[in-house]
């Protein structure tokens, strides 16, 4: 029996022993380059939920990755050229006992992890409310904004998301548009909002700050910019950023028609006579019928006929997007 050549053997080990770091860690390594963005520094009970099913996840995996990272080096130095410790046995073909550690522990890591998931996944079903009373909140997604409509206060704002401390929100999701997918990683995990369709997502936040929401649904050219704003508030500042909003314009079907073609905030400000900076838009008054006349306009005879009310069902037309 030729003796192992340890040079490459513990180079090849090396490799593999990064590989398999990266492959395990990715969600960690991003979550170092944006803390503000991930779910690993909560903001709610939800996100603290997912952090910890991902560190029971780590540690179990760690049962069967461990015995790997340090068991390869050592077999490669046991087994190195030059050694007289190694015993050379031929004749050697199976052993029950490391058959039965082989096959016996992945399966019982399987199971765990198996029952984990659904655990967690039962536990953050997000049309789960995570508290009573909870403050109700709808969102139309566009291109590229995200309309939210405070239907008992009567404000409404684009791109900003405002939520008091303490309280639930269920949070009510359509889309004018094609498919959409909105994530607040720091809060709560990922929905699709289609059109014509509903779907909820149940979630509070414990502490004060500020989270990004985003689109995860490639959509077109400003994709890349459908971002927007979640700020949890003390209750008083929440209700005094409330007041404030209630001075601002109102949205009525004019408005929303501008806010519905295919253009980036920065555009749609400059489309309703404002700066062209990409801060959020406020607005006082919104339709209380406005969501459900956007989710029913899909559910009519005749869908495809684009001039009906609020820009019809088909796509929106193009407006700021490709500006320079």
């Amino acid at each position: 029996m030729r003796p192992l050549n340890t040079t490459r053997l513990l180079a090849a080990a090396a490799g593999l022993t990064l590989a398999m770091t990266l492959t395990i860690w990715p969600e960690s390594a991003m979550a170092v380059t944006s803390a503000n963005e991930s779910f690993l520094q909560p903001m709610g009970p939800v996100a603290e939920e997912q952090a910890t099913h991902l560190m029971r996840v780590i540690a179990i995996t760690m049962i069967v990755i461990l015995p790997v990272l340090i068991g390869v080096p050592l077999l490669l130095w046991r087994y190195r050229l030059g050694s007289e410790t190694a015993r050379y046995t031929p004749e050697w073909e199976s052993s029950n006992k490391l058959e039965l550690v082989l096959w016996g522990v992945p399966v019982i890591i399987v199971i765990v992890l198996a029952s984990w998931l659904w655990y967690s996944t039962n536990k953050l079903d997000p049309y789960k409310p995570v508290g009573e009373n909870p403050l109700q909140v709808q969102a139309i997604g566009l291109d590229w904004k995200w309309v939210f409509i405070y239907p008992d206060a009567g404000v409404a704002t684009v791109n900003e998301l405002a939520i008091p401390v303490g309280r639930p929100v269920e949070l009510t999701l359509t889309t004018d548009t094609v498919m959409q997918s909105m994530l607040i990683a720091p809060l709560t995990g990922q929905i699709y909002a289609m059109p014509g369709m509903t779907t909820k997502l149940n979630f509070a936040a414990t502490r004060t700050g500020s989270a990004e929401g985003e689109n995860t649904q490639f959509n077109g050219a400003g994709f890349g910019r459908q971002k927007f704003t979640v700020i949890a508030l003390e209750p008083d500042p929440y209700e005094a950023w409330v007041s404030s909003a209630r001075d601002a314009a109102p949205l009525d079907d004019a408005t929303y028609a501008v806010l519905r073609q295919r253009s980036v905030l920065a555009d749609a400000r400059a489309d309703l006579g404002l700066s062209r900076e990409a801060t959020p838009l406020y607005f006082s008054a919104p339709d209380s019928a406005l969501f459900e006349r956007v989710v029913k306009k899909y559910h009519r005879p005749g869908t495809a006929d684009t001039t009906d009310e609020l820009g019809g069902t088909g796509l929106p037309a193009q407006g700021g997007g490709d500006r320079e």
